[in-house]
């Protein structure tokens, strides 16, 4: 067989793992994937905060709320509103 008619492989991406914000314990760090979008325009209302796909997160508190630092802005977000936001955690 000759070098031109090889098949040459793609590599393959491994899947990205995502957690929810709520889920990372203090210290952790990632980037956005994505948020959530449900009646109540919270996602909205955390894209107007910076928090969007592809925004950098540290995860600095996690008791008794989610406090979190996303692109040099600390802000702090119940439980519930932290399940809504999902990360792809730095290895």
């Amino acid at each position: 067989m000759s070098r031109s008619n090889r098949v040459h492989a793609e590599p393959v991406e491994p899947k990205r793992q995502l957690q929810t914000l709520a889920s990372l314990p203090p210290g952790s760090r990632g980037r956005v994937a994505r948020v959530t979008r449900d009646l109540t325009g919270r996602a909205e209302r955390l894209a107007a905060l910076g928090v969007t796909a592809g925004a950098a997160v540290h995860v600095l508190q996690t008791f008794p709320g989610i406090v979190f630092e996303c692109d040099q802005t600390e802000m702090a977000v119940e439980r519930a509103v932290a399940r809504s936001i999902f990360v792809e955690v730095a290895e």
